[in-house]
C-alpha cells in the first residue's frame, strides 16, 4: 500500500508555506493615538527589529513529539518570514507545574526584548494571563487552553479531533482483539483531551462497531516513564493498537517492543517506531506561527484567538504505512474528502452522541473544552 496521503500533505504544506511568506514593501504607518493603520491593535514592528520568544516545556531535540512539533512550527515560521536565528529566543524545559520557573521564563522573553511571546503547554495559561496585564505592550500567545484578553493575550489550538477520527478510523480497521488502547495525558475534566479520545473513539465505531476504546491516564502531560508504562498495562489488558495524547514517543516505541500496532500523535511517530505505526495525528503549527508572526510585522494584530482545521493545513495525518489494513486509504479518504469540502465534520454543535453513561451531548468544535463526558464505546483502563 501506497503512503496514499503524502501527495495531499504535501500541497497542503506547500500552500501554508506560501500563506506565509511576509510580502515586501514598506510597514504600515501608525496614527497619533500609536496604533496601527492596517487595522491591528499595536503599531508594526520592522522585521530586522522583531524578536520571537518561544517557551517550551522539553528539549526539542527529543525529536519526537509534542516539543519537537512545535519547535518545527517556529523554525517553518522562521523561514517563511526569513528571520535571523538571534531573532528567535528559546526557553526550554520549563516545568509548566513549576510557577517560578514558568515566570522566570517568560520575563527572560520580555527582558530580552521580544514583542510576541508563545507559551506552548497548557500548565503556562494562568501565568501568561499574568504576565500580559504586567506588560500590555508586549505580545502573548498561549497554546492550547481556553483563557485570553482579546488584545495582547490570545490562545491557539484546532480542530485536531479532525484527524482523531481519521486515525480511529485506521485503528478499528487493524484490531483484530476489538481492544484498543489511549495512553491520555489528562481524565475527563480536561475537554482537550477527552474531545480527542471521543473523536478516535467514533472514527473506531463508524468502520468497526464491536471495538473498544481502552483509557489509561498518567495524570501528566510529559511523563516519559509513565507513558511507557500505561502503553504497557493496555497491551497487557489485550489491545493490539496502542495511540495516546501525551509527549512522548513512548507509547508507540512499546507498541513496537510488544508486536503491536501504533497510532502516533504530534509528529510522524514511524520516525521513532516504524516496525508498528499505522499513522499519526500531526500538527504542522508553522501555520499559526507564521501568520501571527506576519501580524506583529505588519501591525495587523487583532487579539483574535485562532483555531485551525484541516481545511488551512495546521492539523493533517501522517502517510499511512504499510501496515494498514487493507481498504484503510480509501476509506481515510472517503471521510477526509467530506471534511475538506465541508460536506460533514465532527463536533458540528447539532449532531447528538451518546455518552457510556447512556447520556446525550453536542459539541461545538471551538468549545472542545466543556467535554468531560467519554463516547459510549471508552472503558477506564
Amino acid at each position: 500500500m501506497k503512503r496514499f496521503l503524502s501527495a495531499v500533505l504535501a500541497g497542503a504544506m506547500s500552500l501554508s508555506l506560501m500563506a506565509g511568506c511576509a510580502s515586501g514593501g514598506e510597514q504600515p504607518q501608525t496614527n497619533d493615538d500609536n496604533k496601527s493603520t492596517a487595522g491591528g491593535l499595536f503599531p508594526a514592528v520592522a522585521k530586522e527589529d522583531l524578536k520571537v520568544g518561544v517557551v517550551h516545556i522539553t528539549d526539542p531535540a527529543e525529536g519526537a513529539g509534542y516539543t519537537y512539533t512545535h519547535d518545527l512550527g517556529i523554525q517553518g515560521m522562521q523561514k517563511n518570514l526569513g528571520l535571523d536565528d538571534s531573532q528567535i529566543i528559546r526557553k526550554n524545559n520549563v516545568d509548566d507545574s513549576k510557577a517560578t520557573a514558568i515566570r522566570t521564563a517568560l520575563e527572560e522573553c520580555v527582558e530580552e526584548g521580544c514583542q510576541v511571546i508563545f507559551a506552548t503547554s497548557w500548565g503556562y495559561m494562568d501565568y501568561v494571563k499574568e504576565m500580559a496585564e504586567e506588560y500590555p505592550d508586549v505580545l502573548f500567545a498561549h497554546g492550547t487552553g481556553y483563557q485570553s484578553n482579546g488584545k495582547n493575550f490570545i490562545n491557539y489550538f484546532g480542530k485536531i479531533n479532525q484527524a482523531r477520527y481519521l486515525s480511529g478510523i485506521a485503528a478499528g480497521m487493524k484490531t483484530k482483539s476489538n481492544k484498543i488502547g489511549y495512553v491520555a495525558a489528562q481524565n475527563n475534566e480536561n475537554g482537550e483531551v477527552t474531545s480527542g479520545i471521543n473523536a478516535f473513539a467514533m472514527g473506531v465505531e463508524s468502520v468497526n462497531p464491536d471495538a473498544e476504546v481502552y483509557v489509561k491516564v498518567t495524570g501528566s502531560w510529559f511523563a516519559p516513564e509513565g507513558e511507557g508504562q500505561a502503553a504497557k498495562s493496555l497491551i497487557d489488558l489485550g489491545c493490539d493498537v496502542i495511540t495516546q495524547h501525551c509527549d512522548t514517543a513512548n507509547p508507540a516505541t512499546e507498541a513496537e517492543k510488544a508486536g503491536v500496532y501504533a497510532v502516533g500523535y504530534n509528529s510522524d511517530m514511524a520516525e521513532k517506531a516504524p516496525g508498528a505505526t499505522l499513522t499519526s495525528v500531526m500538527w504542522d503549527w508553522s501555520v499559526f506561527y507564521t501568520k501571527a508572526v506576519e501580524d506583529v510585522i505588519n501591525g495587523t494584530w487583532t487579539g483574535e484567538n485562532y483555531f485551525g482545521s484541516m481545511e488551512d493545513g495546521l492539523v493533517n495525518l501522517a502517510p499511512l504505512s504499510d501496515l494498514a489494513a487493507e481498504g484503510t486509504a480509501e476509506k481515510i479518504k472517503e471521510v477526509q474528502d467530506k471534511i475538506m469540502s465541508g460536506e460533514w465534520d465532527i463536533y458540528d454543535g447539532v449532531t447528538e452522541y451518546e455518552d457510556n453513561e447512556g447520556q446525550k451531548h453536542t459539541l461545538k468544535a471551538e468549545e472542545y473544552g466543556t467535554c468531560n463526558w467519554y463516547y459510549k464505546n471508552v472503558k477506564l483502563a
